[in-house]
């Protein structure tokens, strides 16, 4: 053993406390830091002088050789971290969620005064004048006024719903961006990590601001976190793949989907495959732009397509005061310029569609007569096709109610010569065209001998959009009438017909008289009008327009009550996570304090131990024999 040992022991003794006061201080100085994890050093005995072996000296006891610092580690909790990513995801989410939904119900929760229903209501109201005076030219302009007024707040609403929609794709875009480049930094943290870790290093702080990138990225897509072998080599999981392991990364790129209007699908840039997140902030904005919003403007679309369709059906059969007839009230702008609603959807200049919005029928029907009819109806639904069996004690309202209530994407009503209509609705599917009947079939004589749809029964007289000329089964043999689908998104563009713009006397308040001349004083057509306001058409799902405003308004506000309260718990839940976590991992200063008094004063009994050492062997050195 050395004389001078003991001052070895000393001089361990005081930079371990050193040490042990410094990270104190650091702790202090973060107690600020985002994401910052107290450190404590570990502290431990040095091996003692003399191990059990033959080379010992006859010594009793092993003599002990001070203090050393073991590690410098971080108090966290790795269980209630992982919690905390599980449900930081799901609180970006429900926040993404409530703040885009509280956006769409600004747009329905607009003034009374300006609001689409408002003026639809004032449209209505314009008609019924104009049945009372069909012969008043004051009463037509405001016909006119009321039916601009109602076009304006279409589009403001269709314009602010787009709007939304384009806000949302740039987010997912800004979004997708954020996400690569914090997968990129924790990738060169871990790097960082594993070499300092190869040393006999703990890099608390690098390890800090990978948790805290972390939950970054946690809150924009939804992650599981997972440590594995004895370097315990970082690894991210999201949509079942690996996002980041070690030092490798995956990233994501946008890529325009002409099916979805130009907006932008997240890929795997590896694969190229869609990337399909189910929570965080990203899942959210797709899930608001692909299903909410499209949803809202299918929903606006639909009103607006079968409300031009409806009134100028009425107006196109009325005959105005001058003898005119045949005038559109709207001006309808179709898909294509087929009459027969031939289409070349390949694009190898052949027609191989038929893109048919509405077909009626050619009998009058009785809509409480029993059909004293069986079979089956095949029509198009949002995946394939559905299927509406009916039977002969079935009455006509039975047969209409049940396609209605099928999920197909074909609705029918009576129309006001009690003739049956289809019509198709806005698609599901991005692949399928909106407002464009895909497949009518009838194994038995419903849709053919009875109502007048079809020239016959079963596969081989069936209607399918999926080549050209297939009215030829409508027109040609049953006499049914038709329409060609509209271009996409009416509410964008639907507008009073020019010619009536110009000319009030060319809004029609009656029908021709037997003699095919106007009738003065007719207000029949007037009339008819007014009344589609509560009339069951099938405006979607629903069967009157007031009934369609009811439920957008009511269904919108259930949205933003569930985003709104899911955000609130979520946030409760984290915020108790987080106390949790700071109960452990946080920063206490005063515990911090008082921790840098004890080390200092076993810094100062240490440089005592030295001192007195010292004085010892200055006595040994400087005064034994003497």
């Amino acid at each position: 053993m050395s004389t001078f040992s003991s001052i070895e022991l000393g001089k361990r003794s005081l930079f371990a406390h050193r040490q042990a006061v410094q990270t104190a201080g650091h702790n202090i100085s973060n107690s600020s830091t985002e994401g910052y994890t107290r450190q404590r050093v570990n502290m431990r005995a040095f091996e003692p002088l003399y191990r059990p072996d033959l080379s010992r000296a006859e010594t009793p006891g092993q003599i002990g050789q001070g203090v050393d610092v073991g590690s410098i580690n971080r108090l966290r909790d790795e269980l209630l971290d992982t919690r905390i990513v599980g449900e930081t995801y799901d609180l970006g989410y429900w926040n993404t969620r409530d703040n885009y939904i509280l956006m769409l119900e600004e747009v329905y929760n607009e003034p009374d005064i300006t609001s689409v229903r408002t003026r639809l209501d004032e449209f209505w109201d314009a008609w019924q004048e104009l049945s009372v005076y069909p012969e008043s030219d004051s009463a037509r302009q405001v016909v006119l006024t009321r039916a601009t007024t109602l076009q304006d707040a279409i589009h403001h609403q269709y314009r602010a719903l787009t709007g939304i929609r384009d806000m949302l794709n740039g987010d997912i875009e800004a979004t997708v961006k954020q996400v690569n480049d914090i997968t990129r930094q924790i990738a060169s943290l871990n790097e960082e990590i594993v070499k300092s870790k190869a040393m006999g290093d703990n890099p608390n702080d690098l390890m800090d601001t990978r948790d805290v990138l972390t939950e970054k990225l946690a809150n924009l897509i939804d992650i599981s976190v997972t440590k594995v072998d004895e370097d315990e080599t970082y690894i991210i999981y999201t949509a079942g793949r690996e996002l980041v392991q070690g030092k490798r990364f995956r990233t994501f790129d946008i890529q325009s989907v002409i099916n979805n209007e130009g907006y932008s699908d997240v890929i795997w840039s590896d694969f190229g495959d869609k990337a399909y997140f189910e929570s965080g902030k990203l899942a959210a904005l797709i899930e608001l732009r692909d299903v909410d919003v499209r949803n809202e403007i299918k929903n606006l679309d639909t009103m607006a397509m079968n409300f031009v369709d409806l009134v100028n059906d009425v107006h196109r059969n009325a005959m105005t005061l001058s003898g005119k007839t045949g005038i559109d009230f709207f001006r309808e702008q179709y898909f294509i310029d087929n009459l027969n609603g031939n289409f070349d959807r390949s694009g190898d200049g052949v027609y191989d569609s038929s893109y048919i919005f509405r077909i009626t029928g050619s009998y009058e029907l009785d809509p409480r007569a029993q059909i004293g009819l069986e079979g089956v109806l095949t029509l198009s639904g949002p995946e394939g096709m559905v299927e509406v069996p009916y039977n002969s004690t079935d009455m006509v309202a039975d047969v209409i109610a049940r396609i209605n209530q099928s999920n197909a994407e074909v609705v029918a009503y009576l129309d006001q010569n009690n003739k049956l209509v289809l019509k198709a609705t806005t698609s599901e599917s991005i692949d399928n065209p909106d407002f464009v009947i895909r497949h009518i079939e009838d194994s038995g004589r419903f849709l053919a001998g009875y109502t007048g749809v079809l020239s016959g029964s079963g596969p081989e007289n069936a209607y399918d959009w999926e080549t050209a000329n297939a009215v030829a089964v409508l027109s040609e043999n049953t006499g049914a009438q038709y329409a060609v689908s509209p271009i996409a998104h009416p509410a964008g563009w639907m507008e009073v017909n020019p010619v009536i713009r110009t000319d009030i006397h060319n809004i029609a308040a009656g029908y021709p008289s037997h003699e095919g001349l106007p009738y003065p004083g007719d207000n029949r057509a007037a009339l008819a009008i007014a009344s589609i306001r509560n009339t069951p058409v099938m405006v979607g799902s629903t069967r009157t327009f007031d009934e369609y405003f009811a439920e957008s308004v009511t269904l919108i506000g259930l949205k933003g009550e569930q985003a709104q309260r899911s955000h609130e718990t979520q946030l409760a839940i984290l915020n108790e996570l987080h106390t949790m976590r700071d109960s452990i991992s946080g920063v206490n200063v005063d515990e911090e304090l008082s921790d840098i008094i004890k080390f200092q004063y076993g810094y100062s009994a240490s440089a005592r131990f030295i001192s007195v050492v010292n004085d010892m062997l200055d006595t040994i050195i400087n005064r034994l024999g003497v």
